[in-house]
């Protein structure tokens, strides 16, 4: 009990640091790691034994941004979730706290870990365009260093132009708007992440 308290005020704390320093939070939620102890103790920890975490999240995730809305504390944030069950409920939460200071200040992820391949990420641009505003999405991100995992961008890109493709053949989007699709694309893909960032 006194772990979980000591955990809670020092993730608060943490995210009224990042709302006083104007930066951007990230949450990835869902992940349960080293899982084989065997293979845990042959070869060290984080060396690809993870998995999705069956976590309950809405309650406590919402409790915790409102706290921070509360307190005019709360970061620009992006939530991210490991389990794609999880998606709809990401969603909501995020859009919950958006308060019209930013354009998109919270908001849902892309697809992350498991779900970085083209099932997740069209899972995930379907819970966006449904449930928010698909055309402040910040798209892809990565936090990693290889040099190797850049080409996920391209792919990304590649499912996003698909996805949008075939809501214009299937008369969802309209044809007639192809050059402000073409924008759109243009700024999930680069413009909302720089301005969202401020780089």
């Amino acid at each position: 009990m006194d772990l979980d308290k000591f955990r809670s005020a020092f993730l608060h704390d943490m995210a009224v640091m990042d709302a006083e320093a104007g930066w951007a939070q990230q949450f990835h939620v869902g992940a349960i790691r080293n899982n084989n102890t065997k293979m845990f103790s042959l070869v060290g920890p984080d060396t690809g034994y993870d998995a999705i975490h069956d976590l309950s999240i809405a309650y406590a995730g919402n409790k915790f941004f409102n706290r921070l809305a509360s307190e005019d504390k709360l970061a620009k944030t992006i939530l991210y979730c490991l389990n794609p069950k999880d998606n709809e409920v990401m969603m909501t939460m995020a859009y919950n706290f958006n308060d019209g200071t930013v354009p998109g200040k919270m908001q849902f992820g892309s697809g992350w870990w498991f779900l970085d391949q083209e099932v997740g990420m069209r899972r995930q641009m379907d819970a966006l365009s449904v449930l928010g505003l698909f055309s402040r999405f910040v798209g892809m991100l990565t936090d990693s260093r290889s040099f190797i995992s850049y080409p996920r961008h391209e792919y990304f890109r590649r499912i996003l132009c698909d996805v949008l493709g075939k809501d214009v053949e299937e008369g969802k989007l309209p044809a007639s708007e192809l050059e402000t699709i073409g924008k759109m694309v243009q700024d999930i893909s680069y413009n909302n992440a720089k301005n969202y960032f401020q780089f």
